[in-house]
């Protein structure tokens, strides 16, 4: 007998979330210089973390061997005076893919099902199939963005969740402010909807989702700083919602879940939202580049609102190994049933050129 034999059946079911390679992985195998290597395979940021976050982040270090507090009063006080919601309608969580887990524990048990598009993050069904859920997937709209309208038909008594994401990943398309508002006025009470918005930011037509929130709706509106605030590295993300559903997540969370380094850098990243601006100013204009590269290469692609586009480029896996060889990491999209696709990062000017010249050359452009 093996102690898998006596393991949770729904681990071992599991296939484990695949990121996007490292650098330094990408360094070791092939005997490049870390230095030479362009990563735009995980949607951070180019430019980095805002220089006030990397101060705070300084100043907090000599703090380290202090429990930081467990309620991140002072984060989420101040999340919740940007968005104009009440400090008990917040949570915080290491990267929005916590929240994630939270509303799963929260809400699934064998019983339950949960609802999301066909091309979307592909965390949901995992966290479903790791609570023994039933994971139901609508197929996407042939503009690739979600259809909310057959999201509601595949609505039963055991639907307890239904992930909204806006903009979605890995295809970058958005949903309007009127389908969500059809989609809220018909969604039964048994339901909650979680809004998750990674991507919001770069969105140049956001829908307002909070307002669900002020109203007491059964819904959760994820945002990180993981993208367009540049701190991945240390994991933050939070969720709005009504105090009920952030009682039942803040019960379910591990205590001190957000470390000292980890508060202080968002607090701090919070406030520079010029840094924020910079950043959706160069994502915009990257875009453009991208799409006449796409147009003279005479590749398709899926208009995004995201800091990433994806590009019909054949055989996916083999275009991203051979970009990996000559040192540009992209993501390979087969895991998401795009296997003709890459999702690529828009990244500075000059990664921006030096992907496109590794992309040309992988398909003879």
């Amino acid at each position: 007998m093996s102690i898998e034999d006596y393991a949770n059946p729904y681990v071992l079911d599991l296939v484990a979330y695949e990121p996007g390679k490292p650098i330094e992985e990408t360094a070791r195998e092939l005997g490049l210089n870390p230095e030479d290597i362009v990563k735009l395979a995980s949607n951070e940021n180019p430019l980095g973390p805002s220089a006030v976050a990397v101060d705070a982040i300084a100043k907090a270090a000599a703090g380290v061997h202090i429990y930081p507090d467990g309620a991140a009063f002072d984060l989420r006080t101040a999340i919740a005076r940007r968005h104009g919601v009440d400090f008990r309608e917040t949570a915080v969580g290491t990267g929005s893919s916590e929240i994630i887990e939270l509303v799963c524990h929260a809400m699934l048990n064998p019983q339950a099902e949960v609802i999301a598009a066909k091309h979307a993050f592909s965390m949901y069904p995992i966290m479903a199939k790791l609570f023994g859920a039933r994971y139901v997937e609508v197929p996407n709209k042939p503009d690739w963005s979600h259809d909310l309208q057959a999201m509601l038909k595949a609505i039963t008594p055991n639907t307890r969740v239904v992930f909204i994401t806006n903009p979605t990943n890995p295809v970058g398309t958005v949903v309007s402010q009127q389908e969500i508002d059809d989609f809220m006025a018909a969604v039964p009470e048994h339901v909650l909807v979680c809004f998750d918005e990674a991507y919001y930011e770069f969105s140049e037509v956001p829908a307002d989702t909070v307002k669900f929130v002020k109203q007491g709706r059964n819904v959760i509106v994820l945002r990180t700083f993981s993208k367009v605030y540049g701190l991945a590295g240390i994991r933050v993300g939070y969720g709005l919602a009504p105090e009920s559903v952030c009682q039942m997540l803040h019960k379910a969370r591990a205590p001190f879940n957000l470390h000292l380094i980890a508060q202080s850098a968002a607090l701090a990243a919070l406030e520079d939202q010029e840094h924020v601006r910079r950043t959706v100013d160069m994502t915009r204009a990257g875009m453009k580049v991208y799409e006449e590269a796409f147009r003279e290469m005479g590749l398709e692609w899926v208009p995004s609102q995201g800091n990433f586009v994806l590009v019909k480029v054949g055989e996916g896996r083999k275009v991203f190994q051979e970009m990996l060889q000559k040192g540009v990491i992209v993501r390979a999209q087969d895991g998401y049933g795009l296997p003709e696709y890459i999702r690529i990062t828009i990244g500075t000017p000059e990664q921006n050129a030096r992907c496109l010249e590794v992309l040309r050359e992988v398909l003879g452009k």
